[in-house]
């Protein structure tokens, strides 16, 4: 057997000038690697290339992303490596220590530039580097929080040295990110490599989440002197830009493991200098607010007007004592590189220590003296703004990363203050497995501390390690890089704490009750809307494409071209043909070529996606399995499509694509068929964890609604469209009808051989215990709809009831059956269009009721 199992690995050359972290200088295995390996042991090194595609499958299925805004709005996979970044346990002891003195300075930094200003009086500090940065607020200026503490969350962006000394190459005061990606980072990466993780007792995350929370609470009885009840728990909301945030998901993700209530800015409202949640039963108190927002666009009264994300008046709020806003907005500044240079000083003036851990050399070209020694003792640095957007000019030729001074001299000389320069830092490469190899790629560790309310640190035992693109110095996510679990190695066994809720239980889904805000309560509309949509469509498009080569394909293809069309799964202009009507091959061609995301219509990706994006916004309300069907449902049909159809899968479907025909001739009809019905069966098994994983409460029932809307108008409308092309009572109408709405069996059992109208219709229509059934269906929703508005306290509204008009005063069967002198079936086709247009009533009013808060014209005040 080899000494160890990283001799069946093929290592590769290391990278001069960086520090190995595998490796030392003869080429052996550093202590913390060697443990490791021989850990793993051989089967574990046989196993990482299934280790290494299974982290991909989670990332898809759990669907973590990270959002590059020059992807133009989609979202990227999260990039994350097998390989663990290993630090041992007396290492990490004195990062601990100075990682925590870090913290405490840079909230002494921010309690004295916002209060006495003994730094800028003394000199410690240029005011030009204070007052020029975007992040320093003048309307803070004076506030004291709530025992003195302006920061709960601090975060470290750590680089070993080439000589292996570790050093501090920023600072993340204002609103540090990764909290959320660090934590699903070590949930997949333990799971994969579960041996080594435990044998090496790797310290746990979970304890510094849970003191984030403690603080926070702790915090917010400060803005609880009022309170009716001294019981009452603080409400603590996670505020995020959104989901065109680059780091969204962990926004979600983060908020869903801590418990607190996810909202954006327009969630949240200020009356009488107090911040509440807008939700379904009213509005309900915020204590805490964990943001997630830049500075400036917390609140577009005092700061940026043309902020959209932002809550209006929460600065007044803040200064009144009724929040804690964390991190203080205003910390921003503390983010500057050039503060590096003055850091020293600041120790000792404001702690009276000098600092544990070394800064990356600095010089603020704001000062002369400064500048002239950076440029007479350094040929090649990192030229860097002072404060964020001032080098977003720079000349041509200049990129980003080492650059040679002469080239900035007159630039520099023109604006100093703008310009600070670093030496350049070559990032110790931490190991990556790829493909039975292992390299080494430049690496930045990001350290997180949380303070207690007595002003002591906490530090993760860990972070959030990234590395560097391919062929890259600078570690960028936005760049191409990638990110690595961090394990710090203990002696002592690792503690069993943890956040995450356990195994799903049938009795968890009633345990308490939750907020549902307007926003949420929007989201859980569509997303049943959405699901019922697809499902629709889904079973007409297999019914369809089952049935243009059958006996009756001619005299039902009208009919099935008018229910495609309202359904979106084709456009008119689809089926526009200079040779006359449509044939049955041009309107195959188009319902195929409409499958994609990207082709004109409403297809069925685009209905998947949808409900992926709503179900997404309200992801703690649904189980881990009730999650992954939802993408899986996704995911499935557009691999299904990429393989059937690589021209829709590319994005070429529509009209054009469908009019030339050539690749959709050719395409495989029995594996579509098959995608088609495996993807029924998931929307299937989406809609019933929907009914028994999800608590009963009115976020429920508002998804109960939105199916419900969605089904009655669709049932309506194909109702409709049989009966207003004479079809009802023809073989093929009425086998049309039992298959949409899932009735075949239910009507065979019942009426064995018989074709009968009024039986058809009664078991349609009137049958009250038919889940597809119109009456059955229209009152289910009229039943929810009223339970919403008691539950919602909504007495200033028109009551639902007068909305939706109740079953006694809509058509008896023997009136459905009656045909008029033209054989057409009148009444019928008037109630399907009445049915549609309560439909979409109830649809306008309850978004105007309880999503954007509006007066409508179905909604005045009721006296």
């Amino acid at each position: 057997m080899p000494s160890d199992a990283s001799s069946l690995l093929r290592l590769l050359p290391g990278h001069d000038g960086h520090w190995d972290e595998l490796r030392d200088a003869s080429g052996a295995l550093r202590e913390p690697w060697r443990q490791f390996f021989a850990l793993l042991d051989e089967d574990g090194v046989a196993r990482l290339a299934d280790h290494h595609a299974s982290i991909a499958r989670q990332i898809r299925d759990n669907d973590i992303s990270y959002n590059v805004y020059a992807d133009n709005g989609k979202s990227r996979p999260w990039a994350l490596d097998l390989l663990p970044f290993l630090i041992s346990e007396a290492e990490w002891a004195q990062l601990e220590r100075g990682v925590a003195q870090r913290a405490r300075l840079l909230n002494a930094i921010v309690a004295d530039i916002y209060g006495p200003r003994t730094l800028l009086e003394h000199g410690q500090l240029p005011p030009a580097l204070v007052f020029g940065h975007p992040g320093y607020l003048r309307s803070v200026k004076g506030f004291t929080p709530a025992g003195g503490q302006y920061l709960q969350v601090v975060a470290l962006d750590l680089a070993r040295t080439p000589g292996g000394e570790w050093s501090v190459i920023a600072h993340r005061t204002e609103a540090p990110s990764g909290l959320g990606y660090a934590l699903e980072n070590r949930l997949i990466v333990s799971t994969l490599l579960a041996e080594p993780f435990r044998s090496l007792r790797v310290s746990r995350l979970a304890p510094l989440y849970s003191q984030l929370i403690a603080t926070l609470v702790q915090a917010a009885q400060a803005t609880m002197r009022d309170e009716e009840s001294t019981d009452a728990s603080p409400h603590i909301a996670l505020l995020t830009p959104g989901p065109y945030s680059e780091t969204y998901f962990e926004h979600v993700f983060l908020a869903r493991y801590l418990g607190v209530t996810l909202v954006e800015g327009k969630d949240l409202t200020v009356r009488g200098d107090r911040l509440y949640l807008k939700t379904l039963a009213g509005l309900e108190r915020v204590h805490v607010v964990l943001r997630r927002l830049d500075d400036a666009f917390c609140d577009p009264v005092e700061l940026r007007a043309d902020s959209t994300i932002g809550v209006p008046g929460l600065l007044q709020v803040m200064r009144a004592g009724n929040v804690i806003v964390s991190n203080v907005p205003g910390s921003g500044f503390a983010e500057s590189p050039a503060l590096h240079g003055f850091m020293p000083g600041i120790a000792e003036a404001l702690l009276g220590e000098e600092l544990l851990l070394p800064g990356v050399p600095t010089w603020w070209c704001g000062e002369q003296a400064a500048r002239e020694h950076a440029f007479a003792h350094l040929d090649d640095a990192l030229i860097v703004p002072t404060w964020p957007l001032a080098g977003r000019d720079a000349p041509p030729g200049i990129e980003r990363g080492r650059q040679p001074l002469a080239a900035w001299r007159e630039r520099i000389d023109a604006l100093p203050d703008a310009f600070t320069i670093q030496q350049e830092q070559r990032f110790s490469c931490t190991p990556r497995y790829e493909e039975g190899t292992i390299g080494g790629r430049p690496s930045v560790l990001r350290v997180y501390a949380i303070a207690d309310v007595d002003g002591g640190w906490h530090v993760m035992p860990g972070g959030f390690t990234r590395m560097a693109a391919e062929r890259q110095t600078t570690v960028s996510m936005q760049h191409g890089g990638s990110s690595v679990d961090t394990w710090v190695l203990s002696s002592q066994p690792s503690s069993t704490f943890t956040l995450l809720p356990s195994p799903m239980q049938p009795a968890d889904l009633t345990r308490k009750h939750r907020t549902v805000s307007s926003r949420a309560a929007e989201n859980l509309f569509w997303a049943g809307r959405y699901g019922e949509r697809a499902e629709n469509n889904v079973r007409l498009l297999r019914l369809i494409l089952g049935s243009l080569e059958g006996n009756d394909a001619d005299a039902m293809f009208a009919t099935l071209v008018e229910l495609a069309t309202w359904c979106g799964l084709v456009q008119p202009g689809d089926l526009a043909s200079p040779h006359g009507p449509a044939s049955p091959q041009t309107f195959e061609r188009a319902l195929v070529a409409n499958l994609g995301e990207s082709a004109g219509s409403v297809s069925i990706s685009q209905n998947l996606n949808c409900q992926a994006r709503a179900n997404g916004e309200v992801r703690g309300r649904l189980s881990n399995d009730h999650w992954r069907m939802i993408l899986a449902a996704r995911n499935d049909f557009q691999d299904a499509l990429q393989v059937l159809l690589p021209a829709v899968g590319a994005g070429n479907g529509g009209a054009g694509a469908a009019s030339s025909g050539s690749a959709f001739d050719r395409y495989d009809r029995v594996t579509l068929a098959n995608a088609l019905e495996h993807l029924s069966v998931q929307l299937s098994a989406i809609s019933g964890a929907q009914g028994d994983r999800m608590t009963r409460d009115e976020a429920w029932r508002l998804l109960f609604v939105g199916r419900h809307i969605e089904r009655v108008a669709t049932m309506a409308a194909f109702m409709r469209g049989v009966a207003a092309n004479g079809q009802l009572a023809t073989p093929a109408g009425f086998d049309l009808l039992l298959q949409m709405f899932d009735s075949t069996l239910t009507y065979r059992s019942l009426y064995p051989g018989r074709f009968e109208v009024p039986a058809l219709l009664d078991l349609l229509v009137i049958e009250p215990h038919n889940p597809r059934g119109i009456y059955g269906v229209y009152e289910r929703l009229r039943n929810k709809l009223g339970e919403i508005a008691v539950a919602a306290g909504s007495v200033r509204h028109r009551p639902f009831a007068e909305l939706l008009p109740p079953l006694e005063m809509l058509p008896s069967l023997g009136s459905l059956c009656e045909v008029d002198e033209h054989g057409s079936y009148g009444k019928l086709i008037a109630l399907c269009d009445q049915i549609g247009g309560f439909a979409n009533a109830a649809a306008h009013e309850i978004s105007a009721r309880y999503f954007s808060h509006a007066t409508t014209v179905a909604s005045q005040v009721w006296v």
